[in-house]
């Protein structure tokens, strides 16, 4: 199945981006430059959405889309590289990670803060796993505006499907908790692993059975009602 899109040829850009412009306005700390020397071969600004080249009314929380393009030298790239070109760049952008034949697609929910409009929110990254880059491509969402598209382009990166009657930003914050809780569990996984006294290990234990239940309310699909849908 697609899941990555077919951008059109209008709305190409094209342009590589260097480092040194992320730095002047993203001021990545030295080991997050460190990150983009070990890990980054090329960023490349692939696609401009904007209303002159997709024909779509801009919002004020999309008045854009950028498409970036980023070739990795060993098809690893730590996420505060993504996070500092984010804060580099005032628009919405999704990522398309290049290595070898393959390609995956990472973004964030980003949106204008509410308290200061000049700043810019982010949420955690969502992605895809790699695909052969020959993978064909979907077709743009037929919508009326950029925020719509916007909104269009990141679902495909979701991990869970939305539940009846939940809005994109509640499904955003469910997201975002349900891999907070998976990091959590991770680390309760390897404290218990290393931990020795028994009454400790009994301790974690209690802490997985409570983060795995709250896992299970986080991922399951709730009817409208509050009942379970069935599969």
């Amino acid at each position: 199945m697609a899941i990555h899109f077919d951008y059109p040829k209008g709305a190409a850009f094209g342009r590589i981006l260097p480092k040194s412009k992320i730095y002047e306005h993203g001021t990545p700390s030295s080991a997050v430059k460190e990150l983009f020397i070990r890990q980054v071969e090329q960023i490349v600004w692939q696609y401009k959405l904007a209303p002159e080249t997709v024909n779509l009314t801009g919002t004020r929380s999309v008045p854009e889309i950028q498409i970036f393009s980023i070739s990795l030298k060993d098809g690893e790239l730590k996420q505060d590289v993504l996070r500092c070109i984010d804060q580099a760049i005032p628009f919405p952008i999704l990522f398309e990670l290049r290595y070898e034949n393959d390609v995956k697609g990472i973004a964030a929910y980003k949106r204008p803060s509410e308290v200061d409009g000049a700043k810019w929110v982010v949420s955690g990254y969502f992605e895809t796993e790699w695909v052969p880059s020959d993978t064909p491509r979907k077709r743009l969402p037929l919508v009326f505006d950029l925020e719509a598209l916007y909104t269009n382009l990141l679902t495909p990166l979701m991990p869970y499907p939305a539940r009846p009657e939940e809005g994109f930003q509640a499904r955003i914050e469910r997201m975002e908790k349900i891999c907070s809780r998976q990091r959590e569990f991770e680390r309760c996984e390897a404290r218990l692993r290393n931990e020795k006294q028994f009454n400790l290990k009994v301790a974690i234990n209690a802490e997985l059975r409570a983060l795995k239940q709250e896992l299970e309310n986080l991922t399951r699909p709730f009817s409208a009602c509050g009942s379970v849908v069935a599969p």
